[in-house]
């Protein structure tokens, strides 16, 4: 593996295949056709973290681990959204949720994409092989503390479908360092797992360099260039360039298609690449308890409930680093002062939502690789991710909470029981009401089976070109209902599989 030391002069290398990205989906792809023995070069423009490199403190992690320092948002809707920028992509600093796609989804994904081989029985095969490699298992109640088991029960109290969330972890202490990355090395991202598996296969791996094009003539792709970018400054370094006999872009929803469209409009003929763009907006209640909670113990998100699914949202348990929770307190003074104090007694509650009516599109910012990022918060679903909000509320006060802080604008700043909770189900909030963020985004790059309407086939390779795969979560025809890693990673081992067979 080369890092930014390493580069003295500009770069060239040759191989079968150059897999641009190292998240969650390209770091399997890069191992899969690795392990099949082809030769295999895997590209990240960030850099390697250690445990010394971590920093506990949320603002500065967020600065050396996020694309523009974790200040990224949307325009239509301000919705904050993050993208990591590390060897082993959002992998590093996601909290490691696996969930798999349910079958209702898959089927609505095949009916509206004209899907014939993407159906839960096609992906559990894959789910099963990524389970087994990562050690992937529901959160055990040693490591869960007693923010996640309040949730457990105030959903028990209330008969809703709970369960420990299944993690790609490890030995996990329970530390709630998920976010700013796992000290302990319990969580099995994949700069400690699938990538040093690559390597070990035979792959190369070059960080810290910045991918600017994608080489192609008529239908074929001949490889990708660019320049190697320093760490966190993104400074220009030397130039390089991969001849490969296939590309797969792994680079990110919001990322590959700004490449595809840099590469002269490339495997654009349907007119989707950075179309289509959807997001798992998401949003927090805070609950504060009689007794202590003592949140910071506890695995950062261990509970989730799928009981509202169809309904289009998920709850489940949140921790991140105090700092950035306190940012949504509300108060100045001695009564911000007072909160803070009061979140040793307070757990955070999360909810996601499919949201499927809201849309938006991905285009370069300026002359910059940067995306300008368009969405549109559709007022149906911010009306569904209002009901998420009071069923948070309902098991807040299920599990003996004592006040909560909804975070909705034109609501009181706390509410003390159920009954004044009520307002948050006569009056659904309006989208402008909502304080929301998302890192969970799909639908620039749509698998289709109809090339006109899609940007790849079920094998996630472009309807346009005989050998440039895409295997992001930008192939997603919608939300996953579910956090979508778990998925990503299935559809690209899936499509690494069949690229393998046909070099």
């Amino acid at each position: 593996m080369r890092v930014f030391a390493d580069y003295t002069g500009p770069v060239a290398d040759r191989c079968d295949v150059v897999v641009v990205g190292s998240g969650p989906c390209g770091a399997v792809a890069a191992y899969e056709l690795a392990a099949a023995g082809r030769d295999v070069v895997l590209l990240e423009e960030g850099p390697p973290f250690t445990p010394a490199d971590f920093e506990l403190d949320g603002a500065r992690s967020m600065a050396r681990t996020m694309r523009e320092g974790g200040l990224r948002f949307t325009s239509g809707y301000v919705m904050p959204t993050m993208q990591a920028i590390a060897l082993g992509g959002g992998s590093l600093v996601n909290s490691a949720i696996c969930g798999r796609c349910p079958d209702f989804r898959l089927a609505e994904w095949a009916e509206a994409a004209a899907l014939e081989r993407t159906a839960r029985s096609d992906l559990d095969p894959h789910y099963d092989a990524i389970a087994a490699f990562l050690g992937i298992a529901p959160t055990p109640d040693e490591v869960q503390g007693r923010r996640n088991l309040l949730f457990r029960d105030g959903c028990q109290a209330l008969g809703w479908d709970n369960e420990p969330c299944a993690r790609n972890v490890v030995g996990c202490r329970g530390s709630g360092e998920c976010f700013t990355g796992c000290r302990a090395r319990a969580k099995q991202s994949m700069d400690i797992s699938y990538v040093p598996a690559a390597i070990r296969a035979g792959a190369r791996v070059y960080t810290s360099v910045q991918v600017q094009r994608v080489l192609a003539a008529g239908r074929r792709a001949g490889g990708v260039e660019g320049r190697v970018a320093a760490p966190f400054t993104g400074a220009p370094g030397p130039s390089f360039r991969i001849e490969a006999k296939a590309v797969v872009l792994a680079a990110g929803v919001l990322a590959t298609p700004l490449l595809l469209r840099r590469s002269g409009d490339l495997a654009n003929r349907s007119k989707q690449v950075g179309e289509n763009l959807q997001f798992h907006p998401g949003t927090s209640v805070m609950g504060v308890f009689p007794e202590p909670v003592e949140p910071v113990f506890g695995a950062t998100q261990g509970y989730q409930s799928l009981h509202f699914l169809r309904e289009g949202f998920k709850l489940e348990t949140l921790w991140a680093p105090p700092g950035v929770l306190a940012v949504r307190l509300p108060g100045s003074g001695l009564e911000l002062e007072q909160k803070l104090l009061d979140m040793r007694r307070a757990a955070v509650w999360d909810c996601i939502a499919s949201c499927k009516r809201s849309r938006g599109r991905v285009r370069e910012r300026g002359r910059s690789l940067q995306p300008a990022v368009h969405w549109r918060f559709h007022p149906d679903d911010a009306r569904t991710l209002g009901r998420a909000v009071w069923a948070l509320a309902q098991i807040f006060f299920a599990a003996g909470a004592e006040r909560i802080l909804p975070g909705v604008a034109g609501l009181p700043d706390e509410l003390g029981s159920l009954e004044a909770a009520r307002v948050l189900e006569r009056q659904p909030p309006r989208a402008a009401d909502l304080v929301v963020a998302s890192t969970h985004a799909f639908g620039t790059t749509r698998m289709h089976g109809d090339p006109a309407r899609g940007v790849v086939d079920e094998d996630l390779k472009a309807h346009d070109l005989d050998n440039l795969y895409v295997v992001d979560t930008g192939v997603f025809p919608g939300s996953p209902a579910v956090n979508p890693m778990f998925t990503g990673m299935a559809l690209a081992r899936r499509s690494a599989l069949a690229l393998a067979a046909r070099i």
